[in-house]
């Protein structure tokens, strides 16, 4: 599939591209999507996670690769938005082998029906996404169909489409996948208090999952997710680490439940990517303005935390504007900016290029 990449990134980013990345501190790698996926308004990055959590060597079958997961827009305004397809779920296979070249391709997640027989799209917003072995988590929130769960997708069941078709699912002559060649379903889901619905303006009720990231500096190697609260809101999100088991699932208690060994508590809201490596958690907000850079917070259990992009008033914050998920890759972060508006917080056209894949040395962000 890699080898069959069939789009480009480039360096030689826009202005407009060139602006949505961290001022302080800098981005030391940039790369920018291909003419249709960097001005789309139908599908908005989220996500992300790299070959680097799938194995500690940071190579998945000797390829160096990046996932950036995709969600359906769910605001009605762009010109051809079909509301039924509302946080279908896409991801981006990258190539990253040569630094000069990434490539990628995407991939459509589904969920089994009919008895394993037949899919349907998944409904997340992807906003959580983390590859440890040959499994995919990724956190699926809000959705009518698949409400605050944890999907589960295998490396080693991506099937090719036999039917190109808008459809989605058993057509006559085989299987469309919704115009892509190939798809990947799901292998199991964790449900948080199935038939409970999560609830963002609380923080003592079910959590509505977002972001989420793999953490390889524990032992056991552990998932951490963080619920969402909008950023005009006041109410403290929390930060939920699981821990992983021998199988590469989630770890059980005897009762079959996977229990969070760990939970936090922080007043940042608003939080768009989350990540945790040593002790250290390091959260990243989104401004509510177009063109506003956000602000990056390290905390740790003991301490107020610190603020690494200017300080925290929000004309001056200067981590990427509209960040979203944020993946540790040895010693690199990685992130990626979700915007493509019209320059006035509208999601109709022209579209305003802000998309941007980019990359910065841990040590940055550590003092």
């Amino acid at each position: 599939m890699l080898a069959s990449a069939n789009h480009s990134m480039t360096t030689s980013c826009s202005a407009t591209e060139q602006e949505a990345l961290p001022i302080n501190p800098s981005a030391t790698a940039a790369y920018c999507w291909e003419a249709g996926d960097a001005a789309t308004q139908l599908w908005l990055p989220q996500g992300i996670t790299t070959s680097g959590d799938a194995e500690a060597d940071g190579l998945y079958g000797g390829d160096k690769v990046i996932l950036s997961g995709w969600s359906y827009n769910g605001n009605p305004e762009p010109a051809g938005h079909n509301a039924s397809m509302d946080d279908w779920a896409r991801v981006a296979f990258i190539n990253a082998n040569d630094p000069t070249n990434f490539t990628y391709r995407w991939v459509f997640l589904v969920v089994p029906t009919s008895g394993g027989t037949n899919f349907r799209p998944l409904i997340s917003h992807l906003g959580g996404m983390a590859w440890y072995g040959d499994k995919l988590f990724v956190t699926a929130h809000w959705g009518d169909a698949d409400n605050n769960q944890i999907y589960v997708f295998s490396m080693s069941q991506i099937l090719q489409a036999q039917v190109n078709s808008t459809a989605v699912g058993k057509v006559s002559g085989g299987y469309a996948a919704g115009g892509y060649q190939y798809v990947m379903p799901a292998i199991g889901s964790y449900s948080v208090a199935s038939g409970v619905a999560c609830n963002p303006s609380t923080d003592t009720a079910v959590p509505c999952f977002d972001a989420g990231s793999l953490d390889r500096s524990t032992s056991p190697v552990s998932l951490l997710v963080n619920d969402w609260f909008s950023s005009g809101g006041t109410q403290p999100a929390r930060l939920i680490r699981y821990n992983f088991g021998s199988d590469g699932n989630l770890s059980l208690n005897a009762s079959g439940q996977a229990v969070a060994s760990e939970v936090y508590e922080t007043p940042i809201v608003g939080i768009q990517g989350s990540m945790s490596h040593a002790g250290q958690y390091y959260v990243a907000d989104a401004r509510g303005s177009e063109g506003q850079h956000g602000i990056m917070n390290r905390l740790n259990a003991t301490t107020a935390g610190a603020t690494f992009s200017c300080d925290s008033v929000p004309s001056d914050a200067c981590w990427a504007q509209h960040s979203e998920g944020i993946s540790l890759w040895g010693e690199t972060v990685w992130s990626q900016t979700e915007w493509a508006t019209n320059g006035k917080m509208h999601w109709i056209a022209p579209a305003v290029r802000r998309r941007v894949l980019f990359a910065m040395p841990l040590s940055s962000l550590s003092g």
